[in-house]
Order: structure tokens, then C-alpha cells, then sequence
């Protein structure tokens, strides 16, 4: 068997039975390499080189999560909370509630939607502002795989269909990289040609509202220390508006998270807002919260390193063509599992995108796709496993927001769901894209 399909297998097999998915991306990569035919030391070596290209992401989270934990300090989260608390009409009304919950799914929806595109801070909003939330989701029993499934989808969704922010980076690497592998594209068309692989995931943010977790679900309300606050004053506040603003100018005129979390702190120790007798407390406070996915992160690193340096993924692809035998549908539909294995082990659809084109374009030439039909293809592959993947940014983001009291599981409450909402519509409608376009 390839050797990537047993990595990927192995990885995914282990994380499902709760092994902790740092565990079992190591193991994964282990078995992975050498069954590729890589000796131990060229896979550990593979291994490592890639961990260190993962240090500046594991950085980032950790700052980030300081900073979380400070603006939490100021007030800022509890003022929202008691804002959306005021829309509950009556303790025990049923409308109210449910219109509560309705504010609260479409506020969290807005925001993850605008990170992608409208303000491209990515997952750097969660750990600011899904914790607070925890309290008034617990009052109204809100299932948290409701949530995970309505962050993962704005941190999907928007940057696959719209060529603004992290939209516009996806869309020129795929432009290019079919450019270099034989298929001249206008990136004008791309919007078009991934509408209905859209779709589908529209179509599963819908389920997963009105279907799979619209029941109610219990959750203990668990003090957390480290998003406490006693009291705040309206000066606090305002600066920790103030400190958001300054992390967001900084990170997007340096494309800098580090920097961006670093330049937000200064603005609330400048100010008085947090003492700097605090600086200490905070980091470690914010390094436990964000710890988990940046070691995640990091060995995710070296897990695709090792994939990459096996040299599998094209003999995966070449089988997966063997198979074919000049059959569309059979190929569009093979080329999307392909696409998901590989994403689902590298954890990030930006980075399948250069693996994949090299051979799914001169394939889809050979077998008469049409430039829209191999656009939807290549695309949808490398979006597929975003959502589900152990190791990919769109499901650690939302773990790192809903487990701050330790009752939201990573694979079960998040991976698992965004995998069945997202990965399985999105392989059907990419595969009619590929063949109605």
C-alpha cells in the first residue's frame, strides 16, 4: 500500500481512538516513511527539518494567547457577554432563548467569515472571543460542535469562493501552479468555478444547524482563572479596543502575528491597563491555553516533511491514474480522495496546492477536462481535509476557543464533525463541478 495512505490512515486511526494527536502524528509519520522505503534516519531527519519550520507558527500561538489572556483582564469579553445576555427576553422564555442562540451562531459566523477576507487575522480572533462566550453558551445549552462547525466553515469557506484576503493568496497559488504544470488559467475564473464546490459547503453549515446539533446540550460552567476578571473600568476597555486595533495594524502591515500580539500588549502595559508586574503570569497563562495547538502545528510540520521527502504523493496520484482508464467521472472522483489524503496529512489546502497541480493538470489535459472543470478540481482536492483534519489550523483554531474548561475534544466535538459537514458535501459538489463545468 502507499506509503502516504498508511501514514495518513495510521495518523487518523490513532487520533479517533484518543491518542493525543501529537502521539499520533509522530507515530504516522514513522510508519509512513518507512514503508515509503526511507530508512529511520532519513525519516527522522525528514521529521526534523520540517520541525523547525514550524517554530514561527507555535511562537505566534503562544503570544497570541497571552494576548487573549490580557484582553481578557480588561473587561472587554465580560462587557460583550452581558450585551448579548440583555437579548434574552425572559429567564426561561423559550423565544428569547432561541433568538439568543440565533445572535450568538450568527455573530460568531460574521466574524470567522470577515478573519478570511474583510480583516485577514485568521484564527487570531478566537481565543479572544470564544472563551467569554463559554458562559452564556453553557446558560442556553448550545452544543459546541454547532460552533466548531460555524468557525470551521467561516475559516473555509470564504477564502475558497472570494478573491479578497486569504481568498486572493489561495486563488493566485492555484493560478500559478496550474500555469507552471501546463494549464494557463485567468484567476478571474476561479470565483466561478468553485461557486458549487461552495455550495456544498453551504449546504453543510446548514445541516449542521438545523439538523445534526439544534438540540440542546449540557455543559458545566467551570471558573477559569486565567479568563477571569473582577473588576474593569470603561478606561480598560477602551484601551483594549484600542490594543485589538494597534495587534491588527501591526500584523497586517508586517504580515506578522508575533509581532502583531507583541505590539497589542505593549498598548494595554503602556497604558496601565495590565501591570507589568503581570508580563510573567500572562505568558504562561497564555502559553497553556495555546500550547496544545502549537505543538500540534510544529509536528504537523514535520509530519508533511516526511510525506514530501517519501515521494508517495506521485505515486499515489500515477495509481490513482492507472485506475482511471480514461473515464471522467471515475477521475474527478479519485482525484478528490487523493486531494483529501494528502490535505488531511499535511493539515493546509495552501500547501497541497503545489503537490497536487504538478499532476493533476497534465492528467486532466490528457483526459479532456476543461480549464473551469480542472480549476473546480484542483481546488476542491486541496480544500478537502481543511475541515477535519487533526492537524490543520481551521479545526485547531476552534478547539483552542471551546476546550479552555476542558470539555470540548478536539477529534470527537470538532474534527469529526467539520469532516462529516464539510468533507463529505464538498467531494460530491466538487465532483459535479468537475463534470457539469
Amino acid at each position: 500500500m502507499n506509503g502516504v495512505v498508511i501514514a495518513v490512515i495510521t495518523m487518523l486511526a490513532l487520533s479517533l481512538l484518543r491518542v493525543n494527536v501529537v502521539f499520533a502524528l509522530l507515530v504516522g509519520a514513522l510508519v509512513g516513511g518507512l514503508t515509503s522505503g526511507m530508512s529511520i534516519n532519513e525519516t527522522i531527519e525528514a521529521f526534523s527539518s520540517g520541525v523547525g519550520n514550524g517554530a514561527e507558527v507555535a511562537l505566534s500561538y503562544a503570544l497570541l494567547g497571552a494576548f487573549a489572556v490580557a484582553i481578557s483582564k480588561t473587561g472587554l469579553p465580560e462587557v460583550l457577554v452581558q450585551f448579548l445576555l440583555k437579548i434574552v427576553a425572559k429567564k426561561g422564555d423559550r423565544t428569547g432563548k432561541a433568538l439568543s442562540k440565533a445572535v450568538i451562531v450568527l455573530f460568531v459566523l460574521i466574524m470567522s467569515i470577515f478573519s478570511q477576507n474583510l480583516i485577514p487575522i485568521h484564527i487570531a480572533f478566537i481565543p479572544i472571543l470564544i472563551p467569554p462566550l463559554l458562559k452564556i453558551l453553557n446558560e442556553l445549552q448550545v452544543d459546541r460542535r454547532l460552533i466548531a462547525s460555524v468557525l470551521t466553515f467561516g475559516l473555509t469557506a470564504p477564502y475558497i469562493l472570494l478573491p479578497v484576503g486569504f481568498g486572493r493568496i489561495f486563488h493566485d497559488i492555484l493560478a500559478t501552479n496550474m500555469a507552471e504544470s501546463g494549464m494557463e488559467v485567468d484567476v478571474t475564473q476561479i470565483p466561478l468555478a468553485m461557486l458549487l464546490p461552495t455550495l456544498g459547503l453551504v449546504v453543510g453549515l446548514i445541516f449542521a444547524i438545523f439538523v445534526s446539533y439544534r438540540k440542546h446540550r449540557r455543559y458545566e460552567t467551570i471558573h477559569s482563572e486565567e479568563l477571569s476578571v473582577e473588576s474593569y473600568s470603561k478606561i480598560s476597555v477602551i484601551f483594549s479596543i484600542v490594543a485589538i486595533i494597534v495587534a491588527l495594524v501591526v500584523q497586517l502591515q508586517f504580515d506578522s502575528m508575533i509581532f502583531g500580539a507583541f505590539a497589542g500588549m505593549l498598548v494595554l502595559y503602556a497604558s496601565g491597563t495590565i501591570r507589568l508586574s503581570e508580563a510573567d503570569e500572562l505568558l504562561t497563562s497564555g502559553m497553556k491555553m495555546m500550547a496544545f495547538i502549537g505543538f500540534v502545528m510544529i509536528t504537523a510540520f514535520g509530519f508533511a516533511s516526511v510525506l514530501k521527502a517519501s515521494g508517495e504523493v506521485e505515486s499515489l496520484v500515477n495509481g490513482a491514474a492507472n485506475l482511471i482508464g480514461g473515464n471522467q467521472s471515475i477521475a474527478a472522483l479519485l482525484m478528490l480522495i487523493v486531494g483529501l489524503l494528502v490535505t488531511m496529512g499535511i493539515g493546509s489546502s495552501f500547501s497541497t496546492i503545489p503537490i497536487i497541480t504538478t499532476i493533476f493538470v497534465p492528467l486532466a489535459i490528457e483526459l479532456g477536462f476543461s480549464p473551469m472543470a480542472t480549476i473546480a478540481l484542483v481546488g476542491t482536492a486541496a480544500a478537502l481535509g481543511d475541515a477535519g483534519s487533526p492537524a490543520s489550523d481551521s479545526t485547531l483554531g476552534p478547539t483552542s476557543g471551546l476546550n479552555v474548561d476542558g470539555q470540548h475534544n478536539h477529534i470527537w466535538d470538532t474534527c469529526v464533525p467539520t469532516f462529516l459537514h464539510y468533507n463529505v458535501p464538498l467531494i460530491i459538489f466538487g465532483w459535479l463541478a468537475a463534470i457539469l463545468l
